[in-house]
């Protein structure tokens, strides 16, 4: 797959990998490798100037705008940001509801109402935040809030993109803990984007590591940790703070 912004520039150039259902893919590099770039042309933000991605046999550069929108039940994203990423004029439940409104999910409004209840308690919240407004939470509780969001509809693949960057390191353990659990449960598929390669080897089945737009290695997440080829990635596990 290659993405040009520009013509004379390929922010992603000749990436190529597969990754399974029911496993986690983590993507780590410095700032301005192309990890979200790559993470949007995954979810049809960016288009591909070249190339395939092909999901389920599908090509995805090859869809038209509806089978795009209904492609968007199967694949949704986490935010970095998750207050940006909610509307403040919408309260909690309305927030969680949309989605399923949108893509016609339950027959009912009483139907959606439970459903998103059910899934605010799945991710440690509760009923009594369905009528709360964005702003009323903390950072940790707006992220399991855009969490929600996404599960609602029951996707397949969801791609995290620094998702937990936003955090403090206690909150963001907690986020971490609850990505697994919900992808134990639910069987989801996760493409789990970052700059921190602790946080992506605690995540990841199996990690690429990219560098200037390209693949710079790609191994099993403790195979790379533990006996990394490339100097990049040896930079990398270098920088990561000692306990």
């Amino acid at each position: 797959m290659v993405f040009c912004a520009n013509p004379s520039f390929k922010s992603v150039n000749n990436v190529s990998f597969k990754i399974y259902e029911g496993e986690t893919l983590g993507l780590v590099g410095e700032s301005g490798c192309g990890k979200s770039t790559l993470g949007n042309a995954i979810l049809q933000l960016d288009k591909a100037t070249a190339g395939k991605i092909l999901y389920r046999g599908k090509d995805l550069t090859k869809l038209s705008d509806k089978e795009i929108r209904e492609l968007r039940k199967e694949i949704q994203i986490i935010f970095q940001d998750p207050y940006s990423s909610l509307n403040p004029r919408l309260t909690v439940g309305q927030a969680i509801m949309e989605p399923m409104k949108v893509h016609k999910l339950y027959k009912t409004e009483a139907e959606r109402r439970e459903k998103a209840i059910e899934i605010l308690h799945r991710t440690g919240l509760g009923e009594a935040h369905f009528n709360r407004y964005p702003h009323e939470f903390s950072g940790g509780q707006r992220q399991r809030i855009g969490i929600a969001r996404t599960i609602a509809l029951q996707p397949k693949l969801i791609v995290c993109d620094e998702s937990v960057s936003a955090l403090d390191i206690s909150v963001q353990a907690q986020v971490l803990n609850l990505l697994n659990e919900l992808k134990e449960n639910f069987g989801f598929t996760y493409i789990f984007i970052s700059h921190d390669l602790a946080v992506v080897k605690y995540m990841s089945d199996q990690v690429l590591v990219m560098n200037k737009g390209k693949i710079e290695e790609m191994n099993e997440a403790d195979a790379l940790y533990a006996h990394p080829e490339k100097d990049y990635t040896k930079k990398l596990i270098a920088a990561i703070p000692s306990a």
